[in-house]
């Protein structure tokens, strides 16, 4: 029997990223590109060197990853969560400065297409294989974490500067 294969189209994609996934995923109409609204699911957006020590922290304390998205030329990778982060000022301004943000409810999550394999916009670093996603909180904490660890760190290596005397 002849094994029948299927184009991956920006449709096909949007229908796995729906039923497999559990991913309410559209396909933009102006642009083209499958997009999912923040609400059901949540997102928290960071550099690429933390969101890979964020990554490795969470693998290290036996903590399922879910997708993950890299976002190639901007140096960024999305955590795809559950929405459980609540919303404070305090917390996104503790994120802000460390260059780290949560996608608001109703805000777009552009997921990786067919068409960026070609183009090298988005890809998946952890791909979705169903609906489980890591709590916001979890990410957070690991955020958290990873920048204090980073903070220490610098602050062991960095050395006074000499003085120069006459």
């Amino acid at each position: 029997m002849d094994q029948l294969a299927f184009a991956d189209t920006p449709t096909s994609r949007c229908a796995f990223y729906r039923h497999t996934c559990g991913l309410p995923a559209g396909i933009h109409p102006e642009i083209g590109r499958i997009v999912v609204k923040a609400g059901a699911v949540g997102a928290i957006t960071m550099p690429a060197t933390l969101g890979q020590r964020v990554r490795d922290d969470l693998l290290h304390k036996r903590i399922a990853l879910g997708p993950i998205i890299s976002h190639a030329r901007s140096g960024r990778w999305t955590f795809l969560v559950r929405p459980d982060v609540r919303d404070d000022v305090q917390v996104f301004g503790e994120l802000f400065r460390l260059n780290v943000s949560i996608v608001p409810i109703g805000g777009e999550i552009a997921l990786p297409s067919p068409d960026d394999a070609r183009t090298g916009y988005r890809q998946w670093v952890v791909p979705p294989r169903d609906n489980a996603r890591p709590s916001g909180l979890d990410i957070v904490a690991a955020v958290r974490s990873c920048a204090e660890r980073a903070n220490s760190t610098d602050r062991r290596t960095s050395r006074p500067a000499a003085t120069v005397s006459a």
